[in-house]
């Protein structure tokens, strides 16, 4: 439930940046929030985060869609984002791949006093779907995030900013986006979880389109160190959302390389 386009208008605040991870297979979820972290997947390992989100089209019709997003450790601080969704048929759309996107998150800054845990994230964003189908933008787009995560009584921060273009291909027109996010995970018992965001997308391009705010939250589950699963809800409270219910996983499959 990552969008692949974003780029940063960060605002930090004095916390303590959260603890790097030191099993290489310990599942880095960003699923299921908008948001992303800081931090990165050890170099040489695969993380893959898949689910799927049924939006409520209309009353008793909902259109599904399948994020997968496989995470690729390039270096310590490094990390490669290839993310491939899959729309099902739904109202107004048919079943295929969406646009897919490919990424670089970059740790600058660790523990920082005032940034925490600080990365940049560009993406450029292909259009592989179809906008008549319903699958896709037909359009390319570039981004950049800007990502502070910090831990405060262990409760997990992510504050995220983010700006983005797109150029259309075809009909629809060229566009431009703005994303906010702010995402609290913390422990409630065991294995047990509970994640909690707000999220929204300002308008900035002039289009007189009404800004979109929502919030996120459900209960994630750490069945193995490498295997995480999440369900939840989402809710709009302010402009044109859908209603959404998700589920899905992480799995850190392990290295590239055999055992390390």
């Amino acid at each position: 439930m990552k969008p692949t386009l974003l780029l940063a208008l960060f605002i930090a605040i004095p916390l303590a940046a959260q603890e790097p991870v030191t099993d290489p297979r310990l599942v880095q979820p960003e699923r299921p929030t908008v948001a992303t972290h800081a931090h990165t997947v050890a170099p040489g390992y695969v993380e893959i985060e898949s689910g799927i989100e049924g939006d409520r089209a209309s009353a008793g019709k909902r259109s599904y869609f399948a994020p997968t997003v496989t995470k690729i450790g390039l270096t310590s601080h490094v990390q490669l984002n290839l993310s491939t969704p899959f729309v099902f048929s739904g109202p107004g759309q048919s079943s295929g791949v969406g646009d897919m996107s490919i990424g670089v998150k970059w740790r600058l800054v660790d523990d920082n006093p005032v940034l925490g845990d600080f990365a940049l994230l560009p993406a450029v964003l292909f259009p592989t779907g179809s906008s008549s189908k319903g699958t896709g933008t037909d359009a390319y787009g570039a981004s950049l995030t800007a990502i502070a995560s910090y831990e405060v009584n262990g409760i997990a921060i992510d504050l995220n900013a983010a700006y983005a273009g797109m150029r259309s291909t075809g009909t629809i027109p060229s566009t431009q986006s703005a994303l906010w996010t702010a995402s609290f995970g913390a422990p409630v018992t065991g294995k047990l979880s509970w994640v909690l965001e707000f999220f929204g997308q300002p308008t900035i391009d002039g289009s007189g389109a009404v800004s979109t705010a929502a919030i996120l939250t459900g209960p994630t589950y750490l069945v193995k160190p490498w295997l995480n699963l999440d369900v939840g809800i989402i809710a709009p409270f302010h402009g044109d959302m859908s209603n959404a219910i998700y589920a899905g996983m992480v799995w850190n499959v392990g290295s590239l390389f055999g055992r390390r």
